[in-house]
């Protein structure tokens, strides 16, 4: 009689464990059903305390919050995708625009010969820029992907940015008072001799694009390494904007008025990468600074 009531309570205790399991795996299924309804909720929960359904119900829950922030990235860049795409059209389509004019106004057999050379010229300037934007986006391309060919070697950045001083020289002139400090005995860098220019290239480009007023441009000697600063008055960005500077095609000019993206930043930043230095920047006031570190 005994071992007949013992065997009839685990049967019972046992018929509750299944039903209570059951009773789980069907709320599972209910919530689960709900979220995919609603494109989310909150957590599964149990009807009734159970360690193995709450193991399996804990690994459930991780695997919808997994499938959730994935999706959530995949809109978030799938919404960068698309502003990126609107760029690249509008910053193509500017210098294009422009060409395309020009090329009709030259079919005109009024114009004068004067007036024939100066539309030549504007479209030849446009042909340049347009030819710029896709080399900008080719390149960046190129290194996101590892592709850039870079050749390491001792490189006198005193003399790289001296260089490109004197081939800028009227152009900086002509928007900026210009202060310059580079020390004579300033220690060889560790980098690629090409990639260095087109940095500095892109440095000066982007403060005659977006700057006015005052440049500053020197450079120091730290411990282990170079540092150099371009700092340029009359920014226009905003403090909660300087974090993306350095982003693929970010501009602080939101209404896009016939200024481009200018991917010299993003190439700066990449460039600097691939070399092994460091790059950041910094706002007082209207004066934009880009500070660059490399190692000797």
């Amino acid at each position: 009689m005994l071992l007949t009531a013992i065997l009839t309570l685990l049967c019972i205790l046992l018929l509750i464990r299944v039903y209570a399991l059951e009773r789980n795996l069907r709320l599972g299924a209910e919530q689960l059903k709900q979220r995919r309804q609603e494109g989310g909720g909150a957590p599964l929960r149990l009807a009734a305390p159970n360690r193995a359904a709450e193991k399996l119900m804990a690994e459930v829950n991780d695997l919808l919050k997994s499938g959730e922030e994935a999706r959530a990235d995949f809109r978030r860049r799938e919404k960068i995708l698309r502003q990126q795409i609107a760029n690249v059209s509008h910053d193509l389509r500017t210098p294009l625009t422009s060409i395309l004019g020009y090329l009709q106004l030259l079919e005109s057999e009024t114009l004068s010969e004067e007036q024939r050379r100066e539309y030549l010229e504007i479209v030849e300037s446009r042909a340049k820029v347009l030819q710029g934007l896709i080399t900008s986006f080719y390149d960046l391309s190129r290194l996101e992907a590892g592709e850039y060919p870079i050749q390491r070697e001792r490189v006198d950045l005193r003399e790289v940015i001296s260089e490109l001083l004197a081939a800028f020289y009227d152009e900086l002139e002509a928007c900026f008072q210009v202060t310059v400090e580079l020390p004579d005995d300033l220690s060889a860098v560790w980098g690629d001799r090409g990639a260095l220019s087109r940095v500095y290239t892109n440095l000066i480009r982007n403060a005659l694009e977006h700057g006015s007023g005052t440049l500053t441009i020197s450079a120091r000697q730290v411990p282990g390494g170079v540092e150099t600063r371009f700092s340029n008055g009359g920014a226009d960005l905003k403090r909660g904007e300087l974090d993306h500077v350095f982003d693929r095609f970010f501009t602080s000019d939101q209404t896009r008025s016939g200024r481009n993206t200018g991917l010299g930043l993003a190439i700066v930043k990449a460039l600097a990468g691939q070399m092994g230095g460091t790059v950041s920047a910094g706002l007082d006031g209207e004066t934009f600074t880009v500070l660059l570190r490399w190692k000797i």
